[in-house]
């Protein structure tokens, strides 16, 4: 089961007290204070992993409390430090805090580390408060309680190609044809609930994950439908395939597409610029050779990348992988310039 929102409950371990003793021995008439302190509470911590691709696990398990520290004892024994509490999560999970307004951790690289909660500090001994005017001193520190809070996950997948169009717009023929995936499809709407990731091999030693998202609908950007379970996904997407179908005589496909921009633009002004392909599909199907004019004509008027396919003849799929998988390298050829640049300037 596929679960992208978690609500837990996070504490640190408590520190352990520091120790009230004096030595006391045989033949040893001035033993003074040796009492010990106590040992720090362990921290809860958040990794990324790489393996997870859900955040089930925390459906029904929503409470992490980190080890106590043990208290200080005699003969200046110090406690025992609590041991941290790793928790995995996947990568790409977001950490919020509890009301979701504010974001303290984007897990989005393997083995990121978050410190959710920090450990209480562990109180010191009798034997640190020993001075010159002071030599027996009874004063001793309580160790300091974990800290504890509650947080929001939220995972947004990663994936570098994005299919958004409306339902039964063909995203998860599309998908089974141009990967392993195996997506449920069906001759009716809403028939993908939740986001399917596959991965494409376009040859020449390269590959992209594709991410197939739920059907957009009017008024997603306010909760419509899926709403934003859906649109979040499409934020690290580095390039969407907008999929249009032209073969329904009751929706007009230019309509149709000023739909989907409209509730991503809505939803994040930053979508609406995201390089993007548009992708009419059903073309083994298509009556009517107007529509697929109208789209072709929007495409040049936005100047939009548009190509035509079949995922049932395979026509034109070997195209539009070689064209996402071209798009993403120039994206990243020109990530890794300017990363090259800005670390020329800092030196």
């Amino acid at each position: 089961m596929f679960v992208d929102e978690a609500r837990i409950l996070v504490a640190g371990g408590d520190g352990g007290n520091g120790s009230l003793s004096f030595r006391r021995e045989k033949f040893v008439p001035r033993g003074g204070p040796n009492g010990g302190d106590g040992g720090h509470g362990g921290s809860v911590v958040l990794v990324a992993d790489a393996e997870l691709n859900t955040l089930l696990p925390f459906r029904f398990n929503t409470r992490f409390q980190a080890e106590r520290g043990r208290h200080g004892e005699g003969a200046n024994r110090s406690g025992r430090s609590g041991a941290d509490l790793e928790i995995s999560v996947p990568v790409g999970t977001v950490v919020t805090d509890e009301d979701g307004l504010v974001i303290l951790a984007d897990l989005s690289t393997p083995d990121q580390r978050f410190v959710a909660a920090r450990g209480g500090r562990g109180g010191r001994g009798n034997a640190r408060f020993a001075t010159s005017t002071n030599r027996a001193p009874r004063r001793h520190e309580p160790g300091e309680p974990g800290e504890a809070r509650a947080l929001g996950l939220e995972l947004k997948l990663l994936a570098d190609v994005g299919l958004v169009g409306l339902p039964n717009a063909g995203k998860s023929t599309l998908l089974s044809r141009i990967s392993a995936a195996r997506p449920k499809i069906a001759d009716y709407p809403f028939t993908t609930l939740s986001p399917i990731l596959g991965v494409v091999d376009a040859g020449s030693h390269r590959s992209f994950v594709v991410a197939d998202l739920p059907g957009l609908i009017e008024g997603a950007h306010r909760g419509a439908g899926l709403g934003h379970r859906f649109l979040r996904h499409v934020e690290r997407c580095k390039i969407l395939l907008h999929l249009v179908d032209p073969t329904s005589p009751d929706v007009d496909p230019v309509s149709a597409i000023r739909s989907v921009e409209q509730e991503l633009a809505r939803y994040r002004p930053s979508l609406a610029r995201r390089p993007r392909v548009l992708v009419v599909t059903k073309f083994d199907s298509a009556q009517d050779s107007g529509a697929i004019r109208r789209i072709e004509e929007y495409s040049v008027k936005k100047r939009i990348p548009c190509l035509v396919v079949s995922a049932v003849t395979g026509h034109g799929l070997t195209a539009l992988i070689d064209l996402a998988a071209d798009l993403l390298g120039s994206l990243r050829a020109a990530a890794s310039a300017a990363e090259k640049g800005g670390a020329r300037v800092k030196t």
